[in-house]
């Protein structure tokens, strides 16, 4: 099972914010993401919006990958 949740770092310790389906004692793996590095990651994502737009015929992409199956 793989889940994201928000959490906050307080004295030292991770406190999830949601609840969390986990057995007592079970073992997880932990996965840190400052929010303010995943905006940065949303704000590049965001600026290349749209490079792509009317140099790949979509409908011609489509019929070559059909095509060549």
């Amino acid at each position: 099972m793989g889940k994201t949740i928000k959490a906050k770092f307080r004295k030292g310790m991770i406190e999830p914010l949601e609840k969390l389906e986990l057995k007592e004692g079970e073992e997880v793996r932990v996965t840190i993401t400052t929010l303010s590095e995943a905006g940065k990651n949303l704000d590049s994502l965001r600026s290349t919006a749209g490079d792509w737009k009317e140099t790949v015929n979509c409908e011609e992409l489509i019929k070559d990958i059909y095509e060549s199956r």
